[in-house]
C-alpha cells in the first residue's frame, strides 16, 4: 500500500476527530450593557436550550485548530461549512484547510456527509483511482470499532460516535454545568446584537455533579459517555445569544491528552432543510477495507 493511501487515511480519522470533538467568524470584542444576575443567566440559557432544542437544523461555518499532533495530521487549521441537524445526527458539510496539503492529489475541498452513524467523505478523482473507482470513502465508526479488535481503540472510537449526535443545544447544557458560568455583556456578532457568556468545567466536575438543570438523566448520561471516549478533559465555553434565544456563535476551547482544540463556529437559518443522503453505494469504498490492508501491512514488517 502506497503513501498516498496511508495519508487518506490519516486524513480520515483526523477529520472524524475534529467533528467528534463536534459541532467561525468574529465577535466585537466590545462588551456593553448591564450584567445578569446568576438567576437570569440560568433562565435565558435554559430558554435557549429549548428553543435550540426544537429548531433541529441550522447552517454552520466552523473553524476548528488542532494541536500539532500525529493524532490531528500535525495540527493546523480546518474550516467546514453547511448544514447540520440533530435528533439524529446529520450533516453535508465542505471541509477544507488542515490536513488536505499533506495528501497527495487530494481536492482542494472535501464535501463530508454524516448519516446513520456513518461518515462519507469525497476524497476526489486521484483517491478513485487507489479505491475501485469510487471516490467516497465510507467510514462506519462501530465496523472499524468491532474490526480493531482492540478494547481501547474500541472504547474510543464508541465516544467518538456519542459525542457525533451533540447539538448546538448541547453545548448550552455543558455551559450550564459550569459554576463558573456568567453573563459578560452584550456584543455583536457580525452587525447581529447579541448576549454574551462564558463558562469553564472539567470532565471530573460534571461527573460529581447528579443531575443537569435541561438534560434528563438518560442525554446526560450518553453526554457523558461521548466525552470520556474523546480524551476531552475540560471546557472552556463562550456563547452568543440573539434576541430571539437562540445562539450564534459558540466558542470552545478544549483540552485533551494531545493538546488544546479550539473550535468557533457559527449559526444561522435555524430550521433549514437537513435533507441529507448518501453517496451511491457503487460509488463508495469501506474505510474498513484500508485499515485492513494497513494491519495486513503491519503485521507483514513484524510489527
Amino acid at each position: 500500500m502506497n503513501k498516498s493511501i496511508r495519508r487518506r487515511a490519516g486524513l480520515s480519522l483526523t477529520a472524524v476527530a475534529v467533528v467528534a470533538a463536534v459541532s467561525a467568524c468574529g465577535a466585537d470584542d466590545k462588551q456593553s450593557g448591564a450584567l445578569q444576575s446568576g438567576a437570569e443567566v440560568t433562565k435565558v440559557l435554559k430558554a435557549a436550550y429549548q428553543k435550540t432544542e426544537e429548531a433541529k437544523s441550522a447552517k454552520v461555518e466552523m473553524v476548528t485548530t488542532m494541536p500539532d499532533s500525529a493524532a490531528f495530521g500535525g495540527g493546523g487549521e480546518m474550516k467546514l461549512s453547511g448544514v447540520m441537524g440533530w435528533d439524529p445526527m446529520v450533516m453535508d458539510m465542505t471541509m477544507t484547510g488542515a490536513g488536505l496539503t499533506l495528501t497527495p492529489g487530494a481536492p482542494e475541498q472535501v464535501r463530508m456527509v454524516w448519516l446513520e452513524d456513518a461518515m462519507y467523505m469525497d476524497a476526489g478523482a486521484a483517491a478513485a483511482k487507489e479505491m475501485d473507482g469510487k471516490r467516497w470513502l465510507k467510514i462506519d465508526l462501530k465496523s472499524l470499532a468491532e474490526q480493531s479488535g482492540s478494547a481501547a481503540l474500541q472504547k474510543q472510537l464508541a465516544g467518538s460516535l456519542d459525542s457525533m449526535d451533540q447539538s448546538p443545544a448541547e453545548q448550552i447544557a455543558m455551559l450550564l454545568e459550569s459554576k463558573s458560568i456568567k453573563h459578560v455583556g452584550s456584543a455583536k456578532v457580525d452587525g447581529v446584537d447579541t448576549q454574551h457568556y462564558k463558562g469553564t468545567i472539567s470532565l471530573e466536575e460534571m461527573l460529581e455533579k447528579n443531575d443537569s438543570l435541561v438534560l434528563g438523566e438518560k442525554e446526560r448520561d450518553q453526554l457523558l459517555k461521548g466525552l470520556k471516549g474523546t480524551g476531552i478533559s475540560s471546557y472552556s465555553t463562550q456563547l452568543w445569544v440573539n434576541k430571539d434565544g437562540l445562539p450564534v456563535k459558540t466558542d470552545l476551547s478544549m483540552k485533551t491528552t494531545e493538546g488544546v482544540i479550539t473550535m468557533v463556529t457559527n449559526y444561522s437559518d435555524y430550521g433549514a432543510e437537513a435533507a441529507v443522503t448518501p453517496p451511491p453505494a457503487a460509488e463508495t469504498f469501506d474505510f474498513g477495507r484500508i485499515m485492513e490492508k494497513l494491519g495486513d501491512k503491519m503485521k507483514g514488517l513484524g510489527a
